[in-house]
C-alpha cells in the first residue's frame, strides 16, 4: 500500500507544481486568510479518484470536500495541499500529506514535499524514510540549543489556547523558532533532524496523520502539552525528538 500511497503523491505534487506560479481561482472558506485554490481541489479529486479505483469501498476523510464512505475499517486521511497561503503567494514550502488508517490507527503515511522533490515516508513498524534514506531524529537533549517550530491557526488573533504566551515563552527558551506554514513538512523535518521540536494547536487530523507517524516512526514523540498519548483529533500536538520532550511539556504546560 505504501507503494500506492507515494505514486498517488507524487501525482498529486505534480498537479501542484504546475499550477506554482501560474494564474488560478481562489476562495475563502470561514475568513479572508483561510483560502483554498482550484489547485488544492484538483489535487484531492485525482488523489479520491484514484483510490475509488484502486481501493473501492475504502473512506476519505479530505480537507476540502470531508468524507467519503464511513463503513471500511481503512480511512485515507488527505490534504491535497498543505501550505495553501504559501502556494498562493509564490513561496515555495508546500506539501501533499496523505495518511492511512485501520481501525483507527495510522498504517502508513506519506509527506511529499513539492519543490524539494522529496518524499517523505512511513509505515507502522517500518521506520521513517526520505527518498529511501532511512530517517532518524537528532540527539540533542538541550532546549537552548534547540530550533523549534510552530504555526498558528487562521483565528489567531483570538488567541486560542495561549497560542502567542507559548510562542513567546519558546523564542525565549530555545536558540531559534521558525514558522514555515506547513504542518505537514514541520512533523518531517523533526523526523529527519532539522527541527528538535514542532508545536501546535487547532490542527486537523488531514495536518496531523501522516507526519506523526513519520516522525514516531524516525524515533520522536508526540503528545499533547500534558505528555498525553494523542490521536489525529487532537487539539493540541507537540512533536519532538522525545530528548527535549519533558523540557517542550514544562515549557508548554504552564499556561
Amino acid at each position: 500500500m505504501i507503494n500506492k500511497v507515494i505514486q498517488i503523491s507524487k501525482e498529486a505534487g505534480e498537479i501542484v507544481r504546475e499550477g506554482f506560479g501560474k494564474n488560478f481561482s481562489i476562495e475563502y472558506k470561514t475568513n479572508s486568510s483561510n483560502l483554498v485554490t482550484e489547485i488544492d481541489k484538483k489535487s484531492e479529486a485525482l488523489i479520491i479518484d484514484f483510490i475509488k479505483k484502486e481501493f473501492p469501498g475504502h473512506s476519505v476523510l479530505a480537507e476540502e470536500s470531508g468524507e467519503h464512505g464511513s463503513s471500511s475499517e481503512y480511512l485515507w486521511v488527505i490534504d491535497p495541499l498543505d501550505g495553501t497561503t504559501n502556494f498562493a503567494h509564490g513561496l515555495p514550502i508546500f506539501a501533499v500529506s496523505i495518511g492511512v488508517q485501520k481501525n483507527g490507527e495510522t498504517i502508513c503515511g506519506v509527506v511529499y514535499d513539492i519543490m524539494r522533490d522529496e518524499i517523505y515516508s512511513a509505515e507502522k513498524g517500518n521506520g521513517s524514510f526520505c527518498n529511501g534514506q532511512k530517517l532518524q531524529v537528532n540527539s540533542n537533549d538541550d532546549l537552548r540549543k534547540s530550533v523549534l517550530v510552530t504555526g498558528f491557526p487562521y483565528n489567531i488573533s483570538e488567541n486560542p489556547d495561549y497560542a502567542f504566551e507559548r510562542f513567546i515563552a519558546s523564542l525565549k527558551a530555545a536558540r531559534a523558532v521558525r514558522r514555515l506554514g506547513s504542518a505537514a513538512i514541520d512533523f518531517c523535518y523533526v523526523a529527519s533532524g532539522v527541527f528538535d521540536g514542532f508545536w501546535e494547536v487547532h490542527l486537523h487530523p488531514w495536518d496531523v496523520c501522516a507526519g506523526k507517524l513519520i516522525v514516531e516512526e524516525a524515533g520522536g514523540i508526540v503528545t499533547n502539552f500534558n505528555n498525553e498519548k494523542i490521536d489525529i483529533y487532537s487539539k493540541q500536538i507537540l512533536a519532538t525528538n522525545d530528548f527535549v520532550h519533558n523540557s517542550m511539556i514544562k515549557l508548554l504546560s504552564n499556561f
